[in-house]
């Protein structure tokens, strides 16, 4: 993957020596959303082993952290030799944000609705699981049971006859009488091998075509042009809602960032074309005073961003309307 041009980011798992404590540093890391963030890091290089006994130099940025009286070390490996190790550390740890995006999705931007019912073909090479493979599979694990239980009473039919009765010596066992007590255990471990056989010349996956011919699935264009847009408005709203927590006043942006952004896009206002080479925009006043500040500090950064509306040459103007 280096060698193609690719960069990697990963946590180092499996055993890892321990760094000593002078290795590591304080350090803080401001992110996008203005919060401040401590660490202890040491920033090392390391040589991992490959098969063929070389060995490939990687970046090892070390996380010292310590929870509930008990001090760990985090690994970071990665081939970025250009990032600080907190920018590092950062993306790290952030790497949940695009799976709890998705989740919010799924909850929030129906994600998982049926956009279009138009249908088109599917493809007929495509590769499938192959649903005999699995019955074929559920078969020999019956079968290995069966074998189990065959062989436990073997055991058992051989040890009651062969243990003496009434006071008499040793009983002698014919193979005649061994054939016959054994004779359903040799049946189940004869079905049990042919069963594996025909396992094994079953393909773990077969065309599409073969397996259910002329299938369809939805448009898949209509679905991913509707998740595209209902993803462009979800980064809208989290880049308002960080808008409201790094450059207003808002006492509870903290809590309720996200609330005022949504509010505010479902405000209703003016649009005023009048101003050559401007669009302005009003807001009606918000409910509360608070929020009304909160929206005309929003408004005046929003606009210091001098935003062209796109397919004019008009510079976007905000601003919102105070109550009398």
């Amino acid at each position: 993957m280096h060698a193609a041009g690719f960069d990697s980011l990963t946590w180092r798992k499996g055993p890892t020596p321990d760094l000593p404590a002078a290795a590591f540093h304080p350090v803080t890391y401001l992110d996008e959303l203005g919060r401040e963030h401590s660490w202890e890091l040491a920033d090392t290089p390391v040589d991992l082993p490959l098969s063929d006994g070389q060995t490939f130099r990687m970046r090892q940025v070390t996380r010292r952290e310590t929870r509930k009286h008990a001090t760990r070390q985090l690994h970071i490996l990665t081939t970025r030799t250009d990032l600080p190790a907190t920018e590092v550390v950062y993306r790290m740890s952030s790497r949940w944000r695009q799976e709890n995006h998705f989740r919010y999705a799924r909850l929030h931007l129906d994600l998982d609705s049926h956009d279009s019912y138009q249908a088109t073909d599917d493809d007929p090479t495509r590769l499938v699981p192959n649903p005999v493979k699995k019955t074929s599979h559920d078969t020999v694990r019956a079968l290995y049971q069966r074998v189990d239980r065959e062989k436990a009473r073997a055991d058992a039919a051989l040890l009651a006859a062969t243990t003496p009765t009434g006071g008499s010596g040793e009983v002698l066992i014919t193979n005649e009488m061994f054939n016959q007590l054994t004779a359903p255990l040799r049946a189940a471990q004869d079905d049990l091998a042919a069963a594996r056989d025909h396992h094994k010349t079953l393909p773990s996956r077969v065309p599409l075509g073969d397996l259910a011919p002329g299938q369809q699935v939805l448009d898949v264009e209509t679905k991913l042009i509707h998740h595209a847009i209902r993803m462009s408005a979800f980064t809208t709203i989290t880049a308002l809602a960080r808008d409201i927590r790094l450059n207003t006043s808002y006492a509870r942006a903290e809590d309720e960032a996200f609330t005022l952004a949504r509010q505010v896009l479902t405000h209703p206002g003016d649009i005023d074309p009048r101003h050559p080479g401007r669009l302005t925009i009003t807001l009606e006043p918000m409910p509360t005073p608070r929020e009304t500040r909160a929206v005309a500090e929003l408004c005046e950064h929003l606009s210091a961003t001098k935003t062209i509306y796109p397919g004019t040459n008009r510079t976007l103007h905000y601003q919102i309307k105070t109550r009398p």
